[in-house]
């Protein structure tokens, strides 16, 4: 029997979980930043704080399914993580595009996180069609 789970994407899930660490300390320590430099408008900043703490909370779940889904491979919890990916996504983009304020430095770590995620994706995807055939 051969072995179908895919190393790349394993390395991927644990390099993953470890930036995401980073990037929700220094996404938050800008948020904190931003609003006692800038005139952050109080209605704004509970918005932005949930989003990234709802993303923090996706990215548990999506990054335990994946590694599951590879490591037994099975698909359907791949598919469930790569679905949890595209609501990580999505709330990415807000605090890349929609966030009441956006810094270089938000860009800088949104841009590296999305490449991530498209990378992750791709490897889910090989994954998946892997174990199925």
């Amino acid at each position: 029997s051969s072995q179908l789970s895919s190393l790349p994407l394993q390395i991927l899930f644990y390099v993953n979980g470890i930036y995401y660490i980073f990037y929700f300390l220094v996404t938050l320590a800008m948020i904190v930043y931003k609003s006692q430099v800038f005139s952050y408008p109080d209605d704004f900043l509970a918005p932005d704080l949930a989003v990234l703490f709802l993303m923090a909370i996706l990215e548990v779940p999506r990054l335990y399914l994946g590694c599951k889904g590879n490591l037994t491979e099975e698909e359907a919890p791949l598919g469930l993580s790569l679905g949890f990916t595209v609501g990580s996504v999505v709330l990415c983009v807000y605090l890349l595009a929609w966030q009441t304020y956006v810094l270089w430095a938000d860009v800088v770590l949104n841009a590296v996180l999305l490449c991530a995620y498209g990378l992750e994706s791709g490897f889910k995807v090989m994954a998946i069609a892997a174990f199925v055939s």
